[in-house]
């Protein structure tokens, strides 16, 4: 080859040769509002991952509900615009309604039931999910949501009575008010306050930190003292966008985001218990359920359950291997 063609092509190929790989940026959206823990736990780990990968791998979050609601954030994902999102479990049901097994209704009567099952469960939830496109890159605790209503409620005629909200498209807990035989009125997430206020809707059913995150706890005046469901959240991408990092990064990837949800868990357990203090304090009044009520409640949310079974709204082995780990722990 000519020596002056050599000399240009060698000069380019080491110019080549240090520059990095083009880096990878996971654009992610959440509804959860910005300055939360969820969010600068988050960000702490983008933080970390950026730096452990040489910034072949960056999070970019969109907080506040800017990308829409779950369902859009889905079409997003679809089209690549987005690669994931932080989702409350009925996010995500569209994709695999297995990630509600934890939500079930009056499963968990405490936090120790909660945290065996878990340790037990969480690997086969997110199996489940990756069998389905979606690469769980962590999942938390959000705690236990209880009914709050702007009327009392002290069992299940006066429960009927109120407007109920349901989240937009979650049919697991469409079954369970079916069972309950409550209509409830559907709305997204971010409708929410506003319904409240007009009188479109005057019940819902939220944890503590929820309610206060979303100023839902400003429009109403009681809490019923009956932990509905354990809601938990999910941080996921698409295992389309997942499949494009490196092994060593996803490596990473996992390490550092597991490690935030090891510290979300702790965190959202304490906030939770400090908000229902929060709410109790700030003339929120405590509605309790009679044992009665409640064996009622559990009798039906069975028969929910049951339901969701048979109609294939939820995998039959996942919520029987969720079962029989509740009942070894509450054997021992």
């Amino acid at each position: 080859m000519n020596k002056k063609l050599l000399l240009p092509l060698l000069a380019i190929l080491s110019l080549l040769w240090v520059i990095p790989a083009q880096a990878l940026t996971l654009k992610i959206a959440t509804l959860a509002p910005a300055g939360t823990s969820w969010m600068k736990e988050m960000k702490k780990g983008a933080k970390e991952i950026k730096t452990r990968t040489n910034g072949r791998v960056k999070i970019k979050f969109y907080p506040g509900g800017v990308m829409g609601n779950d369902q859009s954030v889905h079409r997003k994902i679809r089209i690549n615009q987005l690669q994931g999102g932080a989702f409350s479990s009925s996010g995500m049901t569209q994709v695999d309604s297995s990630i509600q097994v934890l939500s079930l209704p009056l499963v968990f009567d405490s936090f120790a039931e909660v945290d065996h099952v878990r340790a037990q469960i969480d690997d086969e939830i997110k199996q489940h999910m990756a069998d389905n496109g979606f690469i769980i890159l962590g999942l938390t605790e959000g705690g236990f949501a209880r009914f709050f209503s702007t009327k009392p409620i002290n069992n299940l005629e006066q429960l009927r009575a109120t407007k109920v909200w349901i989240p937009e498209g979650d049919e697991l807990v469409q079954i369970t008010y079916d069972a309950l035989g409550i209509n409830p009125i559907a709305l997204p997430i971010s409708d929410v306050f506003t319904g409240l206020q007009t009188g479109l809707i005057d019940t819902i059913a939220a944890t503590s930190t929820g309610a206060i995150a979303f100023q839902w706890h400003s429009k109403v005046n009681y809490v019923v003292d009956l932990p509905v469901m354990y809601i938990i959240g999910v941080l996921a991408v698409s295992k389309k966008a997942f499949d494009k990092i490196k092994a060593e990064d996803q490596l990473i990837l996992k390490q550092e985001m597991n490690k935030v949800f090891t510290r979300l868990d702790e965190i959202n357990r304490k906030d939770n218990i400090d908000a229902t203090n929060a709410l109790q304090n700030q003339n929120l009044n405590l509605v309790r359920v009679s044992d009665q009520d409640r064996q009622t409640l559990k009798q039906l949310t069975e028969t929910a359950i049951r339901n969701m079974i048979d109609e294939d709204k939820i995998d039959r082995d996942i919520v029987e291997s969720m079962q029989n780990h509740l009942q070894a722990f509450r054997t021992q």
